[in-house]
């Protein structure tokens, strides 16, 4: 059946897009691990300082003279954020209390996700750091942009499904942002059809969801003879059925989804395939020190000349070393021109420069590890470290 597209409403953090940080990019001579040097620049954060949170956290607009300026310093270019240019702030805006108590030790932190709440990206967060303040954005960029402008300490964002394989534009930010991948986490992902009180199975013409979720329930949905609509995200697509009373389209969505815009169940586990997981990163402004007493894992990403076996020589740094590769990715490697060749037919290129992405099962710490990208940096055009964090062997 044809999909549409839907838009739903949603909370977001609106920020200006950063410069691109694709050039001038570490190499591995320079520690991954060495933190960055303080920076000063001036961020003019206002934020809301009254007034019911949980109306703010379904989009409620920050009043007149409810708002102050704080100042926060940092290095290089000024950012400003201001709650007045968007009608959807952060469902719990900064105060100066926040600023100052996440300097000290054993604050809550706030940890950014992408979607609104009842996301599964909000449960991985909820995993990830028990306890901590989560902060639902509007896209993956906003979520990378407020770690990196320090609205936020950290962020949780997916990367890989089980069944859909990989979120290539958080691959793609990866290496357009200098965050630092400080750990991940597995979610088993459980949809649930959910509709309006009084609805039933049989009142429904068509159900809502990320276009992933609609993929996973595939079987389930054609036996319903629903009509499939594509929007932002799952929790979205509940949170829009139960804000606009629909009586005819239910939602695919999280159990925590039904429980928060107040939907009935009206089946669970919907999923085609019951091993469903989401491999969620940790990423943070400083990278986490390397360790050996307990398993690792590392990324790094890297670009290769042309010419035959080039990629085989480039994995084969790992095997000899028994590094066993547990994931590789490639993605076209942007903002620099297609190498027409001479050889080339009518001007097309012969091939286009790639990006790899690769997942390794060793500590940063672990001498084999560092020979191995010592070997790989004498014929690898570009290689960054993006992390090396502790491995999550647990699925929640």
């Amino acid at each position: 059946m044809a999909a549409t597209i839907v838009r739903s409403p949603k909370l977001s953090l609106s920020l200006p897009p950063p410069e691109s940080t694709t050039s001038n990019l570490p190499s591995l001579n320079q520690s991954f691990f060495t933190p960055l040097p303080k920076r000063r620049r001036c961020i003019s954060i206002y934020a809301c300082t009254a007034g019911d949170q949980s109306n703010s956290a379904f989009g409620g607009e920050i009043k007149k003279g409810q708002a102050i300026e704080l100042n926060k310093v940092n290095d290089e270019n000024p950012y400003e954020f201001n709650a007045k240019d968007s009608p959807n702030p952060l469902p719990r805006p900064l105060t100066s209390a926040d600023l100052s108590n996440m300097a000290s030790e054993g604050s809550r932190l706030r940890v950014a996700y992408q979607g609104v709440r009842g996301a599964y990206s909000e449960s991985a967060a909820e995993k990830a750091y028990p306890n901590c303040e989560a902060v639902p954005c509007e896209q993956f960029d906003t979520a990378f942009d407020a770690v990196e402008r320090w609205l936020v300490d950290r962020a949780v964002l997916p990367i890989e499904n089980s069944l859909g394989g990989s979120i290539h534009r958080n691959y793609d930010l990866l290496l357009r942002y200098r965050l630092h991948i400080v750990g991940e986490v597995k979610l088993a992902i459980r949809h649930c059809l959910l509709a309006n009180n009084g609805v039933k199975i049989e009142d429904l013409k068509r159900v809502l969801s990320h276009p992933q979720a609609l993929a996973q329930c595939e079987n389930t949905l054609t036996k319903l003879g629903l009509v499939r609509e594509a929007v932002d995200d799952t929790a979205g697509a509940a949170k829009y059925i139960a804000f606009s009373k629909l009586k005819d389209a239910g939602a695919v969505a999280s159990l925590a989804a039904s429980r928060i815009y107040g939907l009935n169940v009206l089946a669970q586990d919907i999923q085609d395939d019951s091993d469903n997981v989401t491999r969620f990163l940790m990423l943070a402004r400083e990278p986490i020190i390397p360790r050996t007493d307990k398993p690792f894992k590392t990324s790094v990403v890297f670009s290769l000349d042309e010419g035959p076996g080039v990629l085989f020589k480039a994995l084969a740094v790992f095997a000899m070393r028994s590094i066993n590769l547990t994931k590789i990715e490639s993605r076209p490697l942007q903002k620099q021109a297609l190498r027409v060749l001479e050889d080339s037919v009518d001007g097309f290129p012969k091939y286009f420069p790639y990006l790899f992405y690769v997942d390794f099962e060793a500590s940063m710490a672990d001498q084999r590890a560092q020979n191995a990208l010592g070997h790989l940096k004498e014929f690898a055009t570009f290689l960054r470290v993006l992390g090396s964090y502790p491995s999550d062997s647990g699925i929640a």
